[in-house]
């Protein structure tokens, strides 16, 4: 057993084991509250700069195969769990998470009271952490976690954008094929409806349900300028879920600024967040943000409720909305904002992710909503 310390910058210190590789890490730590899907969750690049906690107590049951990512490597700082699974079993699974985490440099702790843990952050709020197999000297992990830089102002986007356009074909999840191009919707023109989607961390899976919905889906760096997306001629614009404050992102802000009113938008989590930012509203640092795939929330025209899947650590503040923007969906839990949409332009957005797999599907009908849209624009 090779002996680990997680140190917050608070003082607090917890002791557990090794789990994944070793060596050191500095991050925002917090907490997910899922009961599965921690591959999707070790990949979405929503996750950089953060050490993720779990809050289910056993990790790693079912094992890790290659489809089922939402990036092409992991991209959280590191990983605490109470039990790492020594075994797994599942008809798809290629390797266990403990060989996956050591494969691509991810450093773990385990055997820890994840359940204090978790208390602790939401009592006090996320804080900085650092995850050590090298220094076990709790002041010097203290003092490390203290002096990091926080994430008000941080830019991480940049971290996790690809570097150049790329088109995307793969669709949804099949039993008998895998995943698959299930073909594009036509316009009444007979063409394929274009969509080009901003990657500031983008998921796979919300470029799987494009497809799946009909699109035609390009893929362009975070700042890519809106004159450029303007000369591909889409049909509407999907603004990313990624990682970071999004008032550290006032290109990309600029860019969004100058789309609007030209092509239907949709934006998720994070490209939710810019857009309301670019319309004229605010944003904040929740307490510990929203994290897991259980978190209710209600549509405020037809009162129902849907169980989402949730990864954000700032919010938009709903007395900044500016008239041109209605509130559409609100967080039950704590009355955050969790959609809106413009009051005469084909243009919305939600805090939640519609695309969430594994996870509620409660939401996917917003992909469905983003066609009609587009629909209506085209015609």
């Amino acid at each position: 057993m090779i002996h680990a310390i997680l140190a917050l910058s608070d003082g607090t210190v917890f002791e557990g084991e090794s789990f994944g590789a070793e060596g050191e890490v500095i991050g925002e730590v917090v907490f997910n509250t899922s009961m599965f899907g921690y591959q999707e969750i070790l990949t979405d690049p929503s996750y950089k700069g953060q050490i993720v906690t779990m809050t289910y107590p056993l990790i790693g049951n079912y094992g890790i195969n290659e489809e089922d990512v939402e990036a092409l490597r992991p991209h959280v700082e590191g990983f605490i769990i109470k039990e790492g699974s020594k075994s797994f079993s599942n008809w798809r699974a290629q390797k266990g998470i403990d060989e996956y985490l050591k494969e691509y440099k991810i450093i773990g702790i385990q055997d820890i009271d994840t359940r204090a843990l978790t208390k602790h952050i939401r009592d006090t709020g996320a804080q900085y952490g650092v995850i050590s197999t090298v220094d076990l000297n709790r002041e010097s992990l203290i003092k490390k976690a203290s002096e990091s830089p926080g994430m008000i102002g941080r830019n991480l986007v940049k971290d996790v954008t690809c570097q150049e356009k790329y088109h995307w074909t793969e669709g949804g999840w099949d039993i008998n094929t895998g995943y698959t191009n299930k073909g594009p919707r036509l316009n009444d023109k007979g063409n394929q409806f274009r969509v080009v989607a901003y990657d500031c961390g983008i998921k796979h899976n919300i470029l799987r349900l494009l497809v799946n919905a009909g699109f035609d889906v390009t893929v362009v760096p975070a700042y890519t300028s809106s004159d450029e997306v303007l000369s591909m001629n889409p049909d509407g614009i999907v603004l990313s879920n990624g990682p970071g404050d999004p008032d550290a992102l006032p290109d990309i802000i600029k860019n969004i600024k100058q789309l609007i009113g030209k092509k239907p938008i949709f934006g998720i989590c994070l490209g939710h967040q810019i857009l309301c930012i670019a319309m004229g509203s605010r944003t904040y640092k929740l307490k510990f943000g929203h994290r897991g795939g259980n978190h209710p929330v209600m549509d405020i025209a037809t009162g129902k409720v849907e169980i989402t899947t949730q990864n954000h650590g700032f919010a938009v503040d709903a007395d900044s909305l500016p008239s041109d923007l209605e509130l559409t969906h609100i967080n039950l839990n704590d009355r955050t904002v969790e959609g809106v949409r413009h009051k005469s332009l084909p243009i919305f957005s939600v805090q939640y992710h519609p695309e969430a797999s594994p996870g509620p599907h409660d939401s996917r009908y917003l992909f469905t909503r983003f066609v009609e849209f587009v629909k209506v624009k085209s015609s």
